[in-house]
C-alpha cells in the first residue's frame, strides 16, 4: 500500500519557512585512567568512533563503493546484483498469508542470519505472537541482547481471499437476464512473461470486502469522496438501492465504499480512469503497456477496502494484538456491502451502455442507469496466519531503539509495491552486516522489520505495535519506513516535522541517480519524460500537491508508530508523476519487466534509493542511532503548529463555529519558547560533554590512552582482534550510569569531585535532553483519541476522516468545525489541544 499520488493533500498547508539546521553532531576524542576511569573514558571515545563512522565510513562503503577496495564493488556489478535481487522477489506472487509469503518470510530470516552472523538454530525461530519466545525476542532487544538476533512473529488476523469463479459483474436486460458480463480479468499480455504466467493466480478482488450479491441501477460518483456523495444527494439523487461506479484516486478506496454504504447503496464498483494517468494516455498517442508507457486498459487495481480512517490492523482485535487465541469482536472498520475492482476496458462499456458514453457519462451529473447491474463478490474470510520477520542489532545504549521497516506482501508480484522497498531493505541489511562484521556496533539499538499483511490494512506492523505498545513508547526514538522505493521520477518524503531537517540534510549528502551535478534532494522536484495535455481536474489536484516534506497521514506501516504511539516517523521513495510511464498499482503489470523497461531502466534510481535508504535509511537511521544528541528538531515542529491553526481557520465554512483560538495560539507560542530553550540546552550539553571529555583526557597513564587510540583504529576497520581482547563494553554508561535511581553521588563520594564525576553528570544531562526530544511527539497523544475513531490518538496529525491517506492536521479540532459544524465540540477540542500543548511546553522547560 502506498499513498495514491493523485490524492489531495487533505487539511494541511505547509509553513513558509524551514529553520536553519540544528547544531552538528558530536565528535569525540579519547583517553582513560585506572580501572574505573578506563571504562568511562573508552566509552566516551567510542562515541567519537561511531559518529566518525557514520560520517565517513558509511558514505565510503555505501555511496562511493570505490574507496575501500576490500569491501567495495564496481557500480555495474552492484546494479546487476540489485537487479538479480529484485528479480528474485518480483517474479512470483506473495499475497499475505499465502505459502509464497511464508517462504519469503523465511528467506528474509535467512538473510538476517547470514548478514549479521547469527548462528542458525536447529529449530527455526518462528514464534506464535504472545508466546514467551516471541515476547522475549523483542523485549530483550533493549536489555539482555548482546549479539544480533533474528526471528519471526506469527499473528492471526482475519483476512479474505477472492474466488474467481464466483465473481460476477453483469448488465441485466428484460426479465433480469444478463445481456453483458465483465471478464474481470487482466489480459496477461505474453510480451510480459511474468504477468502472463500469473494472470489468473490472484483474482482481482478487494481485501476485507463484504461477500454477497447486489443488484441495482448504476450511478456514477466520480472519486466517491465525501464531497462527491454530498453533491449527488444535494442534487436530489437517491442512492438507496443503487450500485455505485467510482474511479480510483483522491481518497482511500475503502472510504468510497463506506460513503456509498452510509447513503444506502448496495454495492460499489471501482475502476482505473485514464483521466488520472496524466499526460501518458492513449489519447495522447502513447501505446498501452507492454507496447508503450500508457496504461494497459485491462489492468485492475486490487486493494483493501478497510475503513482505514476508523482503525488499521486486524479488524477483530482493535487496540490489542491478534494472537491465535485472542478474544475477537465484531469489526466496525470493514464494509457491509460488496465491492469489486474493474478495469477501464470494462468500466468504459458500462459508461457507454448506461451513462451516456464517454465523456458525458463521466460527469458528476446524477444520471442513473436505466438497466440494472448485478454484481457478486465471492470471498473466503477467515483467521489467517501472517509472519513478521524481525532482526535486532543491540546498541551500546540498549534501551534507546531506532526501528526501520518495510512490508513484504504484495497483491500480485508487486515489483514496485513493495519489492523495490524490500530490495532497499535487503541492501540496508547487507550494508549494516558488512559494518557489523568489521567490529561496528551502533550507539543505539536498531530493530529491522519485514512486515506482513500491510496490503490488507497495515496489519503486521499494527499488531506488533499493539503487542509491544508499552515497550515502543518507552524505548523507540524514531521509526523509518520504506515501502515503494521506485515507481517514478520524483523522490518524495513525508515525515514528522522534527525529522525534516535530518531528511533534507541526508538527501543533500546522496548523489543524484543520473546527474553528477545534483543530489537526491534535487530529485524532489523532478518529473517524468513523457509530455502531453492532461485532464483539468487531475491537473488541478496535482498542482495542489506540495514538493515540501509534509506530514504523514496513513497508507503504510508508520501509522501505528506515529498516530497511536507517538513515535517520530518518516517515509520516502521515488514516486510516479503525471509524466511518468503509468504505474499499474496493485496489478499483474506491477512487474519486473515494467521496472526494467519503464520505471527504472538500468536500476539507477534503485541504486540511488538504496544509497538514500543506505543514506536515508542509513544516514538517517544511523544518525539517529549514533548521534549523542538525537537529531530531532522540536523547534521546527513547534513553529509548524501555527500553520496548522491557520489551516483550520482557512478551512472553516462558518466563522461563527470557530472557537476562541487565542489560548491555543498562546500555548503554541509558549511551546516555541520552551523549544528555543531546549535548543540552547542541547548546544550547552554538547559543549559541556566536549569539555568534560577533555578534562578526563588530561588524566595520566599514556599507556591507556594508546590502547584507546588503537581501539578506535580497530573500529575504523583495521581489525577487531585487539578489541575483543580489550573487552571494553563501550558506552554502557549511557544506559547504566544515567538510568533513574543511579546517583553520581554514589559514584563520586569516595573520590570527591573530579573529571570522572563531571563526565558522569554531563552524561546524565545529555540523557535528559534526549528524553525530552523523544517525548515531544508523545506529547500530542490523547488517551481519549479522536472522536468516532478513538484508535487514533495523535492530536496534531492523523489520516483524514474522509481521505484515509492524506493527513489532516489538528484533526479533532478540524473535524469538529468542518464536518460536525458543532461549536460546542469545537470549543472542547480547542481546549483539549491547548491543554496538551501547555503540558508539553512545561515538560520541555530545562
Amino acid at each position: 500500500m502506498n499513498r495514491e499520488k493523485s490524492e489531495s493533500e487533505g487539511f494541511y498547508q505547509p509553513s513558509k519557512e524551514l529553520l536553519p539546521h540544528p547544531p552538528g553532531l558530536v565528535q569525540i576524542q579519547r583517553h582513560s585512567r585506572g580501572p574505573v576511569y578506563r571504562k568511562f573514558l573508552v566509552i566516551g571515545s567510542s562515541i567519537l568512533v561511531f559518529f566518525l563512522l557514520s560520517k565517513a565510513h558509511y558514505i565510503s562503503c555505501f555511496v562511493g563503493f570505490k574507496k575501500d577496495e576490500e569491501y567495495s564493488e564496481s557500480y555495474d556489478s552492484y546494479t546487476k546484483r540489485i537487479e538479480e535481487t529484485h528479480r528474485d522477489y518480483a517474479t512470483h506472487p506473495h499475497l499475505a498469508g499465502a505459502v509464497e509469503d511464508f517462504q519469503d518470510a523465511r528467506d528474509i530470516l535467512a538473510l538476517f542470519q547470514s548478514e549479521f552472523g547469527i548462528p542458525t538454530p536447529a529449530t527455526e525461530p518462528i514464534y506464535p505472537a504472545g508466546s514467551p519466545e516471541s515476547r522475549e525476542a523483542t523485549l530483550s532487544a533493549s536489555s539482555k541482547l548482546t549479539k544480533p538476533a533474528a526471528w519471526v512473529d506469527i499473528y492471526y488476523p482475519v483476512m479474505n481471499t477472492g474466488n474467481a469463479d464466483g465473481m460476477v459483474v453483469e448488465l441485466l436486460g428484460e426479465s433480469d437476464q444478463p445481456i453483458w458480463k465483465a471478464d474481470l480479468l487482466e489480459d496477461g499480455d505474453p510480451r510480459d512473461e511474468t504477468a502472463a504466467k500469473y494472470k489468473d493466480f490472484i483474482p482481482p478482488f478487494h481485501g476485507l470486502s463484504a461477500a454477497g450479491e447486489a443488484i441495482g441501477n448504476l450511478v456514477y460518483a466520480n472519486y466517491g469522496t465525501h464531497d462527491d456523495y454530498d453533491k449527488l444527494v444535494g442534487a436530489g439523487v437517491d442512492l438507496t438501492g443503487k450500485v455505485i461506479l467510482a474511479r480510483y484516486g483522491a481518497n482511500f478506496r475503502g472510504l468510497k465504499v463506506q460513503g456509498a454504504a452510509e447513503r444506502g447503496a448496495v454495492g460499489v464498483l471501482i475502476y482505473s480512469d485514464p483521466r488520472d494517468d496524466g499526460s501518458v494516455t492513449v489519447d495522447n498517442g502513447y501505446e498501452p503497456y507492454p507496447a508503450g508507457p500508457a496504461r494497459n486498459p485491462t489492468s485492475i487495481q486490487r486493494g483493501s477496502v478497510m475503513y482505514l480512517s476508523v482503525y488499521p490492523g486486524d479488524p477483530t482485535t482493535p487496540g490489542y494484538p491478534a494472537y491465535e487465541n485472542a478474544t475477537r469482536v465484531e469489526a466496525i472498520n470493514v464494509p457491509n456491502i460488496p465491492s469489486l475492482p474493474l478495469s477501464w476496458a470494462n468500466a468504459k462499456l458500462l459508461f457507454e451502455e448506461e451513462l451516456g458514453g464517454v465523456p458525458e457519462g463521466t460527469k458528476l451529473n446524477g444520471r442513473v442507469g436505466t438497466r440494472k447491474v448485478r454484481m457478486v463478490n465471492d470471498v473466503d474470510t477467515k483467521v489467517t496466519p501472517i509472519w513478521n520477520t524481525m532482526a535486532a542489532i543491540p546498541g551500546h545504549i540498549k534501551d534507546e531503539v531506532v526501528v526501520l521497516g518495510c512490508h513484504r506482501d504484495a497483491w500480485v508480484m508487486g515489483a514496485a509495491d513493495p519489492t523495490s522497498g524490500t530490495v532497499s531493505l535487503h541492501e540496508v541489511v547487507r550494508g549494516l552486516g558488512a559494518l557489523y562484521k568489521r567490529g561496528w556496533k551502533p550507539l543505539r539499538t536498531i530493530v529491522i522489520a519485514s512486515w506482513d499483511a500491510e496490503e490488507y490494512g497495515l496489519i503486521g506492523s499494527t499488531e506488533w505495535g499493539e503487542d509491544f505498545a508499552d515497550w515502543i513508547q518507552e524505548h523507540v526514538v524514531s521509526y523509518i519506513n520504506v515501502d515503494v522505493s521506485v515507481s517514478g521520477s520524483r523522490w518524495e518524503t513525508a515525515a514528522s516535522p522534527s525529522l525534516v531537517h535530518l531528511i533534507q540534510r541526508s538527501a543533500q549528502d546522496v548523489p543524484h541517480p543520473t546527474d553528477s551535478t545534483k543530489t537526491l534532494w534535487d530529485a524532489h522536484f523532478e518529473l517524468g519524460p513523457y509530455n502531453g495535455p492532461m485532464d483539468a481536474e487531475f491537473a488541478r489536484m496535482w498542482d495542489e500537491k506540495t514538493s515540501r516534506i509534509g506530514p504523514l497521514g496513513s497508507g503504510s506501516d508508520y501509522t501505528v508508530f506515529l498516530q497511536r504511539l507517538g513515535v517520530a516517523s518518516s517515509d520516502q521513495g521515488y514516486s510516479n508523476t503525471p509524466t511518468d510511464a503509468r504505474y499499474h498499482y496493485h496489478s499483474i503489470y506491477d512487474s519486473q519487466m515494467w521496472q526494467e523497461v519503464y520505471a527504472d531502466p538500468g536500476f539507477h534510481k534503485h541504486v540511488c534509493c538504496h544509497t538514500s535508504i543506505l543514506g536515508l535509511a542509513d544516514l538517517t537511521p544511523l544518525r539517529l542511532a549514533d548521534s549523542i544528541i538525537l537529531p530531532l528538531n522540536t523547534t521546527q515542529y513547534a513553529l509548524e503548529l501555527d500553520s496548522y491553526v491557520d489551516t483550520v481557520i482557512q478551512s472553516t465554512y462558518r466563522e461563527e463555529i470557530l472557537p476562541d483560538l487565542f489560548p491555543l495560539r498562546t500555548a503554541i507560542a509558549n511551546l516555541q519558547d520552551a523549544s528555543f530553550k531546549l535548543d540552547e540546552e542541547k548546544t550547552a550539553a554538547e559543549k559541556a560533554f566536549h569539555e568534560a571529555l577533555k578534562k578526563v583526557g588530561r588524566i595520566h597513564k599514556p599507556r591507556i590512552v594508546r590502547r584507546i587510540v588503537r581501539w578506535i583504529k580497530e573500529h575504523l576497520g583495521i581489525g577487531a582482534q585487539e578489541v575483543q581482547d580489550m573487552k571494553f563494553d563501550a558506552l554502557k554508561w549511557m544506559s547504566s550510569v544515567t538510568e533513574s535511581g543511579f546517583s553520581e553521588t554514589d559514584i563520586c563520594k569516595s573520590r570527591g569531585k573530579g573529571p570522572l564525576c563531571d563526565f558522569i553528570r554531563v552524561a546524565k544531562r545529555v540523557r535528559a535532553v534526549n528524553q525530552k526530544l523523544v517525548a515531544f511527539e508523545r506529547g500530542f497523544l490523547s488517551e481519549d483519541g479522536i472522536k468516532d475513531r478513538e484508535w487514533y490518538r495523535h492530536m496534531a496529525v492523523a489520516p483524514g476522516k474522509h481521505t484515509g491517506y492524506a493527513p489532516t492536521t489538528l484533526p479533532g479540532l478540524t473535524e469538529a468545525i468542518v464536518y460536525e459544524e458543532d461549536q460546542e465540540l469545537a470549543e472542547y477540542e480547542a481546549d483539549r489541544l491547548t491543554a496538551l500543548i501547555e503540558e508539553l511546553g512545561y515538560f520541555l522547560e530545562p
